[in-house]
């Protein structure tokens, strides 16, 4: 089962990149999706890293990165409630300044239909509300100065 959302960024790939990949960040990006996100290893972001990663209302969840390939594609999967859960971050630029993020979770399992059917409003809603967020940060004059850059 595969639930996704698309958004466009009038932002660089570049800047969209440094977000998704920004770990970290992502309880300051997106507050009411993210409570908290711990890494679990050193050095830079690779398939194998690990991260705790706490949402609200559920409980941590340890997520392992899958597949980095800069700056398009970040993927990283977690096993919870009988399910393996992926979420893929997919960037694409088909002009410059402009930025076509694709977020998904594919849910694979026993039980993936049922958990699915319950929760499929939600994550749609996580995730738009995630695209969102990493819109309102990315387009922000103030963090593309702190990213070292003059704006989109």
């Amino acid at each position: 089962m595969r639930i996704e959302h698309e958004g466009v960024i009038k932002a660089p790939i570049e800047r969209v990149w440094e977000l998704t990949i920004g770990i970290e960040s992502w309880p300051g990006v997106t507050p009411t999706t993210i409570t908290s996100v711990q890494r679990l290893d050193d050095g830079p972001l690779q398939p194998g890293s690990q991260a705790r990663l706490k949402q609200p209302g559920q409980r941590a969840t340890i997520w392992t990165v899958t597949v980095l390939e800069p700056p398009h594609t970040f993927a990283w999967q977690a096993h919870t409630l009988g399910v393996t859960m992926t979420a893929t971050h997919t960037l694409a630029s088909d002009s410059p300044g402009v930025t076509t993020n694709r977020l998904a979770i594919d849910i694979h399992g026993p039980l993936a239909l049922v958990l699915g059917s319950v929760i499929r409003r939600k994550i749609r809603q996580v995730l738009a509300t995630e695209n969102e967020s990493f819109k309102a940060t990315a387009e922000s004059p103030t963090t593309a100065r702190r990213a070292g850059r003059t704006g989109a």
